[in-house]
């Protein structure tokens, strides 16, 4: 490789890392703020926190990499023009296409990440997350159990837990079910264990006492036990796996459109196909984005004030990209032959980038002064 093109691509390459770093922390503390809630209100660890977070972080990242090749583009350039490196390159008879080659590379390194992230880490990281928010909701003593707090495990049900011991077990624990009016029954106990069982959890409860009030006679009843088993199998149902969404399924998996799947799914055949061939076409999105980042500010000349009219257009020009590609979505999404609809969004990003590079190759018109 040329040496401009090295030190080009390095400063590409360089710039771009801090952008995206910046914006994958933004997008990840703004689903993490929820997250923290949803998990810790559960009763759940920092370290499940954090590996939901984890979890999450392969789709965030495939969302801001185009934005951050955009970013880095368009911040090399303007660095380059304003200490006219730009024009010193031009001036030795570099083209426009000729500096837009080590652009067009930086932007394929970044599509090969996406493909990477799209095909492999996304469905798998979805996966996964549909089967841990699953053994999250089965874990009872996770989500009902507090030290020193008052549940609610089902409505008419109170439980209290003075505190978990390391070993799993529950001392000093106070149940109430209330679910019938006219009967109210209390159990007290020095310590219990959850138990999951084929016909589900049951709660053990060792030296205690049960304490049953009967509205209608006005009579009160206390059973004392040694040990006791409360079933909770009706109050607390069994949780399985939700259905996978179209994230969660492989490539190959969404190009078959299996039968199966397309009932487990609840979508159409022209989904499948669509959201496949969009695993291929959208990372090439990020080659787009950087030729129109690029191209925009070679369109400008010097200026003391900067290129920020040229950046702006560039801005507007992403939009519409982005544009391009919501409407072809929902024209893919219309018929089983939609998905070629998918490659409209980065073709059009290729195509506006080469064209302003062409654009800005063309001689500068020169008004005349007229007496």
């Amino acid at each position: 490789m040329p040496r401009f093109d090295r030190y080009l691509l390095t400063q590409l390459l360089a710039v771009f890392g801090f952008f995206a770093l910046v914006l994958v922390l933004v997008y990840w503390v703004n689903q993490a703020v929820g997250l923290f809630d949803q998990l810790i209100g559960d009763g759940q660890t920092a370290l499940v926190f954090l590996e939901f977070s984890v979890l999450t972080l392969p789709n965030v990242i495939s969302l801001v990499l185009p934005i951050a090749a955009f970013a880095a583009a368009v911040f090399v350039a303007n660095r380059l023009t304003q200490d006219s490196e730009m024009v010193v390159m031009q001036a030795t008879g570099f083209s426009s296409f000729r500096l837009a080659r080590p652009v067009l590379i930086f932007g394929l390194i970044v599509a090969a990440g996406l493909l990477v992230l799209t095909h492999v880490l996304v469905p798998a990281s979805r996966e996964a997350l549909v089967l841990r928010y699953a053994e999250i909701r089965q874990n009872v003593t996770a989500r009902f159990l507090t030290d020193g707090r008052f549940t609610h495990p089902a409505p008419g049900l109170t439980l209290y837990v003075r505190e978990l011991a390391p070993s799993g077990e529950l001392l000093d624990l106070f149940l109430t079910d209330a679910r019938n009016p006219d009967r109210t029954t209390t159990y007290t106990a020095q310590k219990a264990l959850f138990a999951r069982t084929e016909t589900g959890p049951k709660l053990l409860m060792f030296n205690g006492l049960v304490q049953q009030i009967d509205a209608q006679k006005q009579r009160l009843s206390l059973t004392r036990f040694a040990d006791f088993t409360y079933d909770l199998a009706g109050l607390i149902p069994q949780v399985t796996p939700t259905a996978r969404n179209l994230v969660a399924l492989s490539t190959a998996e969404l190009l078959a459109a299996d039968p199966a799947d397309l009932a487990e799914t609840g979508a159409t055949r022209a989904d499948f196909l669509y959201y496949g061939h969009n695993r291929f076409a959208q990372p090439f999105l990020a080659v787009g984005a950087a030729l129109i980042g690029f191209a925009a500010l070679l369109m400008g000349s010097f200026s003391r004030f900067g290129l920020w009219r040229q950046v702006g257009v560039a801005i507007v020009l992403l939009v519409m990209v982005q544009g391009v590609s919501t409407v072809a979505t929902g024209m893919g999404l219309r018929s089983d032959k939609g998905w070629i609809w998918a490659y409209a969004a980065p073709i059009f990003g290729v195509a506006l980038g080469g064209s302003m590079l062409w654009w800005s190759e063309r001689p500068r018109r020169v008004r005349r002064a007229f007496a």
